[in-house]
């Protein structure tokens, strides 16, 4: 065979398409494992042999979060733990979350509702939140949780229980999204299984390997080695104070877990195609160090995987004598093309139903990886960001010093 030949073309292209298909097929049945792996694990026994009674500090940084704040404020007060507090730093807001948590309150003394302080220096605003709260804070653990999270009765007991019973410092989780209009539905669980599938969550979870990872939406953390890395202060500049946080702790030897847990809180985070586009543009590609070869790798990935297989099968059914007659029957090519086509929608169909979903609006695969084609792009090419009146140079607070963190 020489190039150029319709039968090295068919080789050639018959390779492709069996990469996708045993990629996408490969993905797919193995969805069951993933999660047997990566579950919250059933919670070991505390090492000093008592049951886990110990005093729980729920945080909530807000900021203009009054669409969400009711609904977490409520949850968290709902908690089935044993001893607890809830603290929410109203972080200069103006759309009255603060007056707004402490009418969900109900008057529990258990809710403390605070003004934060002006943003210092160098400082971004959610670490800052979170220090303030941490400094108010009585418990010997402190679960941080966003304003849109809305925890189940038994999450914080049952994270204390792992993060005690495994000799954790420190534990996240993925946990699931609450989705109600249609870009919600459609672009937020791709995006979001895109960032799950890049994370190496057995190395996160492997004592001496240089992988962290944590999701800011649920973190429980030890007291005492959260401030003995000084909080949230190393990392006070950071836009993705989350994994910062987590290499900071793991970079000194805190041993932590990172898990799948649908069953232990769900988020809204995003209410239309604007605020996805923008809220995930500030931490995507600020989660891949801000390297442009690695956004290209993956903007190349979703084209060769993703993108590619569409095009063919476009033009295969609109100019088929010209794209595929060369390579022979066109129908069978057309068949496996389509296939590589609906893999990705399967699993997506999987993943969702992982969730609880029902799997019905896995047909906008395609679209949601446009979306997400569309949150690299920008980001690749967008140096300042703003966000809830704040504002981004190179994913940190202006004014603040490159060395911080």
């Amino acid at each position: 065979m020489r190039w150029g030949e319709p039968s090295l073309s068919g080789l050639l292209f018959g390779g492709y398409l069996t990469l996708l298909t045993v990629l996408w097929g490969g993905l797919a049945a193995g969805v069951p494992a993933w999660r047997r792996k990566f579950s919250l694990p059933v919670p070991g026994q505390p090492s000093s042999g008592q049951p886990a009674r110990r005093r729980l500090s729920i945080l909530i940084p807000a900021r203009n979060e009054a669409d969400n704040i009711t609904g977490c404020v409520v949850a968290a007060l709902a908690s089935d733990h044993a001893d607890f507090e809830v603290i929410v730093i109203d972080d200069a807001s103006t759309d009255g979350t603060g007056s707004k948590a402490l009418a969900a309150g109900s008057g529990d003394p258990r809710l403390r509702v605070v003004a934060g302080t002006p943003l210092p220096e160098g400082w971004a605003g959610k670490p800052w939140a979170c220090q303030q709260a941490s400094a108010l804070a009585t418990g010997e653990h402190l679960l941080f949780i966003d304003a849109d999270v809305e925890i189940r009765p038994e999450a914080a007991r049952r994270a204390v229980e792992v993060l005690d019973g495994g000799s954790l410092d420190l534990l996240s989780a993925f946990g699931t999204w609450r989705l109600e209009t249609f870009w919600e539905r459609a672009a937020i669980p791709v995006i979001g299984w895109f960032i799950r599938g890049a994370t190496d969550i057995a190395a996160v979870n492997q004592a001496g390997r240089p992988e962290a990872f944590a999701n800011g939406q649920f973190i429980l953390v030890r007291a005492s080695a959260y401030r003995a890395i000084d909080g949230h202060a190393c990392v006070k500049s950071e836009v993705l104070d989350d994994v910062r946080l987590a290499r900071a702790m793991k970079q000194r030897a805190h041993p932590m877990g990172m898990y799948h847990a649908p069953e232990l809180y769900s988020v809204r985070l995003y209410r239309s195609l604007s605020e996805i586009l923008g809220g995930y543009g500030k931490n995507l590609y600020e989660g891949m160090d801000r390297k442009p070869q690695i956004a290209l790798l993956a903007l190349l990935f979703l084209f060769i995987t993703v993108g590619a297989p569409w095009i063919a099968l476009i033009l295969g059914l609109t100019h088929p004598a010209t794209v595929l007659m060369e390579m022979g029957e066109p129908l069978p090519w057309l068949v496996w093309i389509g296939l590589t086509c609906l893999l990705p929608m399967g699993l997506r169909f999987r993943l969702e139903r992982l969730e609880g979903r029902s799997g019905s609006l896995a047909w906008t695969q395609p679209l949601g990886n446009a979306v997400l084609a569309a949150v690299l792009l920008r980001a690749l090419f967008t140096v300042r960001s703003t966000w809830k009146g704040r504002t981004f140079h190179d994913g940190k607070a202006i004014g603040a010093k490159k060395s911080s963190g």
